[in-house]
């Protein structure tokens, strides 16, 4: 790839980025530009900026089969990585799926793990195709006074949302889009985007989540000894 296209990947995903940085919604954490006292390193919010950016760029150079929407960011997962579906765990796996050498840990202390990324990539490693992972709304909304605590997000936020899920698909251009849970599916049917809707695998869902996902693909059925594994996980 030359130069000219390269520099026009970087630029689509700097302008994405640095406009999601510049986001604002009351009790909502903003990964991108935001500093938690408690578990960010100085830089976090930069490294989180970083690891977006470069990570859509890729996507742009590389293409991907599909882009596959949840809710929101929570505060084990994407407040800490700024990056949908993705906790400290995972971040290696998520590099490797666009050939980045590595995407940087922003936080203090031993890695944490969120039990529905732990769902999520268990799944999504079974699939040969690079796969963007978005949420409705980009930022981590929380309770008043509970940073770290998840909410879902108001009409308000999901509209602010929508349009960074138009613009982001509008981009990539997937040839699927993927809508986990009943948010998503009522958020993408708001912007009028075709999509296949499955369970979110939270709250018990895993099962059906993994089942639905191997039947979208075309995947073997998950083994009954692997589904026991999931379960003992947590």
């Amino acid at each position: 790839m030359g130069d000219e296209p390269r520099n026009a990947f970087r630029r689509e995903a700097s302008s994405f980025v640095a406009d999601l940085a510049s986001m604002e919604s009351a009790h909502a954490f903003n990964p991108y530009s935001g500093h938690c006292a408690v578990h960010d390193c100085p830089d976090a919010d930069l490294i989180r900026l970083d690891n977006l950016t470069r990570l859509l760029e890729a996507a742009l150079a590389n293409g991907v089969d599909a882009i596959w929407v949840a809710r929101d960011l929570g505060y084990l997962g994407g407040r800490r990585t700024g990056l949908a579906l993705t906790d400290e765990a995972h971040l290696a796996d998520l590099a490797g799926m666009f050939g980045l050498p590595c995407l940087r840990r922003a936080t203090v202390g031993p890695a944490v793990s969120e039990r529905t990324a732990t769902y999520i990539y268990r799944t999504l490693l079974r699939i040969s195709a690079p796969t963007f992972l978005w949420n409705v709304f980009p930022l981590h909304p929380h309770e008043p006074g509970k940073p770290f605590s998840n909410r879902g997000h108001t009409a308000a936020e999901r509209r602010s949302g929508q349009a960074f899920l138009q613009r982001l698909i509008d981009i990539l251009r997937p040839r699927r889009v993927v809508a986990i849970g009943g948010d998503a599916a009522r958020a993408l049917e708001g912007i009028g985007v075709a999509h296949a809707k499955v369970r979110h695998p939270s709250y018990g869902g895993h099962i059906e989540f993994a089942a639905q996902v191997a039947a979208l693909y075309e995947l073997p059925p998950v083994p009954e000894t692997g589904l026991l594994a999931q379960n003992s996980l947590f």
